[in-house]
């Protein structure tokens, strides 16, 4: 089969990319899903959208081709290329410029009006005796009302279709456009609208951005269609730490979680089948299937509600036990950004002021290991750290003392 850019299926070109270039460094010897031929048409593929970002490191194994990408010298994230390389029939092109051509000048018809317009009009000059039918016709219709390009009205028992007018004029939306595309988890609906622009702002740079989210954005906008239709979900999820096999799992999707450390995507749900509340990797899900109204909706949410008095990150430790966790910290006089600091951050914490200078924070959590990366950014102040889970406190006082003997401290 001949090369080609273009994709039909994104579920394919999504695991392809994850497995190859973000989290496998697979080589070419290892790819025994397919042909080497089919290998090396993905490869291509892949280059076409993301060339100037792959680099290759060379092993025993084979050449291993990966990307990197600094974020502060591009100002929109290349992954979205993907989603801009699907391909279509030669009837979805067919359809879409002749009938665009025939309510070009504001006309409006009925699906029985195109069709005849669309075979008198323009397939009349070919030899060819093809001719689509009005159930064909309609769903095609139908489709671009839905995508917003065509708008319908209905006169009496007859439906008439014109052109949408476009009354937005972009470019003035230029600058929020550009930042939504990047800081939104759905960006790739801004930077499919910037493709339409003349100029395009070019001046946003990012010291850290996340761009993996980006092979995600489909997942997403399926389950934040059913949390907002309050609708159950089956999704295909493969667990990469255990056996890597799809898993099927029916639940009431409830909450999107996205890490501010790590641009980690997770969806927070109930799941029916071990009736409690789940946490499942966005990167993880290989399909989402819309299913029926979830008549508890309101129900789960306060699950949900419940739930989240005790949640730190999104582990929920061993069977939802929870650790009690306090530290005491002293400032100077000159610091009082540190308790500022403490209110701000302290999610589902408390924090009590002792005296002008010692002040105590103290969290209840499913997985006290959790807030280990927060507490160290308080190393030198904090004077007692105390938890229930005897081992979070030693391995904070363990790496203290690694990172100690690291920088010469026995010197």
């Amino acid at each position: 089969m001949a090369y080609s850019e273009l994709i039909k299926n994104f579920d394919r070109i999504r695991d392809y990319m994850r497995q190859f270039y973000v989290y496998g460094f697979k080589c070419r010897t290892e790819y025994d899903k397919k042909s080497a031929r089919s290998y090396d048409n993905e490869r291509r593929r892949v280059e076409s959208w993301l060339g100037d970002f792959m680099r290759f490191r060379q092993s025993p194994d084979g050449k291993n081709v990966f990307l990197s990408v600094d974020s502060r010298s591009i100002p929109a994230n290349p992954l979205y290329n993907a989603f801009k390389a699907k391909s279509f029939t030669a009837g979805d092109v067919t359809f879409h410029f002749y009938i665009l051509d025939l309510l070009h000048n504001g006309e409006d018809y009925t699906a029985q009006e195109i069709l005849n317009l669309f075979c008198g009009k323009y397939l009349c000059h070919f030899e060819s005796d093809w001719q689509p039918d009005i159930s064909t016709i309609r769903k095609k219709l139908k489709e671009y009302v839905s995508l917003g390009i065509l708008r319908a009205e209905k006169r009496g028992r007859e439906l008439y279709y014109s052109r949408a007018a476009d009354s937005i004029d972009l470019q003035a939306w230029a600058d929020t456009i550009a930042f939504f595309s990047e800081e939104n988890p759905l960006g790739v609906v801004g930077s499919t609208l910037l493709d339409k622009l003349k100029t395009q702002p070019d001046y946003y740079q990012h010291k850290h951005h996340y761009m993996l989210h980006a092979l995600d954005s489909q997942i997403l906008l399926q389950l934040l269609t059913a949390i907002g239709e309050k609708k159950a979900v089956q999704i295909t999820h493969i667990n990469q730490r255990k056996t890597g096999s799809p898993v099927v799992h029916t639940v009431c999707p409830l909450k999107i979680f996205i890490s501010s450390q790590g641009g980690r995507q997770y969806l927070l749900c109930y799941h029916y089948r071990f009736r409690k509340m789940m946490f499942f990797r966005l990167d993880y899900i290989q399909k989402v299937e819309s299913g029926a109204d979830e008549r508890n909706y309101a129900k789960y949410e306060g699950f949900y509600r419940k739930f989240l008095t005790h949640l730190w990150g999104t582990s929920t430790g061993i069977e939802y036990n929870v650790d009690h966790l306090e530290m005491t910290l002293h400032f100077d006089d000159n610091e009082q950004h540190i308790p500022q600091r403490l209110e701000r951050e302290k999610r589902n914490g408390r924090v009590e002021i002792i005296d002008q200078n010692t002040v105590r924070y103290i969290v209840d959590v499913y997985d006290a290991s959790e807030t280990l990366p927060w507490l160290r950014t308080f190393i030198g102040r904090i004077e007692k750290l105390e938890c229930s889970d005897e081992h979070v406190v030693k391995k904070f006082y363990d790496d203290l003392a690694q990172m100690y003997t690291l920088y010469g401290g026995e010197e």
